[in-house]
């Protein structure tokens, strides 16, 4: 079962250029799938019709199965959680604790069940030890993890994480991205993420990339990679991962590519320990 499908989606915001045009994919239950492309490219457009923020011009949006129109967008987002670019403008209360309560309150989650809920998800993001604390006096990677547990308590069935390490320092977006990671392979929340970094997009499981509004390409990161020159002309990159086990091979130490950091390690160490 798809968790997404999108069937020929047109949207403008002025009614006269379409941002997306005619664009059309599919994001199975349970996967971890990147969207990419250069600014302008759709990729936060998308985010907000998948939400039922904006409506679609033409063409048919589903969410686990149900259409997605005026009639279902409440019950589809109670199945939907998103964490946009800025964690500033998502922080409601005046602690991390309130402001992860703030969606389950609008959820009607009984007080017994909430306060079990509000520990749970911040356990999970590592942010237990601050829950009296204000979210001013928080670092970016870390209001980017409550707004993570605010949306992991109320328990969706899909992730949409709209750039959201796009702020951060190298440290705070490879702790993001490792979160991330752990959310999909613990839980098995379908999570889409829409992001320009690279490495992030060699640890999904598929990549979708926009150009000018419609899907150019999609498959998974390996599939993605292969095509470097086309890549650079929508002004995307492959990963430095990637970059240098592709030199390794030239230099006939690898075999194959390895897009990830740690990949490369671990066929590094593989092969120390077989000569």
């Amino acid at each position: 079962m798809d968790a997404v499908k999108v069937d020929h989606c047109s949207f403008s915001y002025d009614g006269e250029t379409d941002i997306i045009r005619d664009a059309s994919f599919s994001i199975p239950k349970g996967s971890y799938t990147t969207i990419i492309g250069h600014n302008g490219s759709g990729k936060s457009t998308i985010a907000k019709l998948l939400i039922g923020l904006l409506e679609a011009r033409t063409g048919e949006i589903t969410i686990l199965g149900q259409k997605l129109d005026e009639t279902t967008v409440y019950d589809i987002r109670s199945h939907v959680g998103i964490v946009f670019q800025n964690p500033d403008n998502q922080f409601i209360g005046s602690t991390v604790a309130d402001d992860i309560a703030f969606g389950l309150e609008n959820h009607c989650v009984p007080q017994e069940e909430m306060q079990a809920r509000i520990e749970e998800a911040a356990q999970k993001v590592g942010m237990l030890d601050f829950l009296e604390t204000e979210p001013t006096k928080l670092s970016g990677g870390q209001k980017q993890r409550v707004a993570i547990a605010g949306i992991l308590a109320m328990s969706p069935d899909i992730i949409i994480f709209d750039e959201s390490t796009s702020m951060l320092d190298p440290q705070g977006k490879k702790s993001i991205n490792d979160q991330i990671k752990k959310l999909h392979d613990e839980k098995n929340i379908t999570v889409i993420s829409i992001t320009h970094d690279m490495e992030e997009v060699a640890q999904s499981q598929n990549v979708i990339v926009l150009q000018e509004g419609n899907v150019k390409m999609s498959g998974t990161p390996m599939e993605i990679f292969k095509h470097e020159e086309e890549l650079k002309k929508m002004q995307l990159d492959i990963p430095f991962a990637l970059k240098f086990s592709n030199a390794l091979q030239k230099e006939g130490v690898f075999d194959h590519g390895i897009c990830t950091l740690e990949g490369v390690v671990d066929e590094l160490c593989r092969l120390k320990q077989t000569n």
